[in-house]
């Protein structure tokens, strides 16, 4: 499967922007993440686009991904990116055995995050978006409460990145693609 596949299974079956942003925007960080390991951006971009691609049909657990993860398999999607998909859910059962099932988990929520933080800044601007900032957001339960702060720091010590550096390396992840995620000024 390429990305253009991944994108029109994405887009057939999630109809809201939003999501669709955030699709793109954790397909952004994962093909970053990819480079930085050594392994395919591709690949690993396309468990960006694909990876909530059913939560609009399936929002509640265990629905969402396991429903999904169906229909990845019917289409053909490879066995390794299926398991990613499953194993960003920690309710799914998946353990994350493979640094992609990794790096997906990591940046699925930080992502929105940052999405969240940069959203509030004047021309809802990620570049330059400090890492203080978003920690001092992290402390905030009240904003961007439907984040789970857990899951933000257990993908990075999943990952192995000092969670600082991770939200560096998303922020700027973000910024290559700010246009496309509605971040870019106005």
């Amino acid at each position: 499967m390429n990305r253009d596949v991944a994108w029109a299974i994405l887009t057939e079956f999630t109809k809201g922007d939003s999501l669709r942003k955030h699709a793109r925007a954790v397909e952004a960080s994962m093909r970053a993440y990819a480079a930085r390991f050594g392994e395919d951006p591709e690949r690993w971009g396309i468990a960006g686009v694909l990876h909530d691609f059913d939560y609009e049909m399936h929002p509640r657990a265990p629905h969402h991904p396991l429903k999904g993860a169906e229909i990845l398999t019917a289409r053909g999607l490879s066995v390794d990116l299926v398991y990613a998909i499953l194993a960003h859910a920690d309710y799914s059962g998946m353990p994350r055995r493979s640094l992609l099932d990794r790096a997906l988990y990591a940046c699925d929520e930080l992502t929105g995050f940052v999405h969240a933080c940069a959203l509030v800044r004047p021309g809802k601007d990620v570049a330059g978006l400090e890492r203080a900032s978003v920690r001092k957001e992290l402390k905030d339960k009240a904003f961007a409460r439907t984040v789970n702060r857990d899951d933000v720091y257990r993908g990075a010590t999943e990952l192995g990145v000092e969670l600082d550096a991770h939200i560096a390396f998303v922020v700027e992840a973000l910024a290559g693609v700010a246009p496309e995620v509605g971040l870019a000024r106005a």
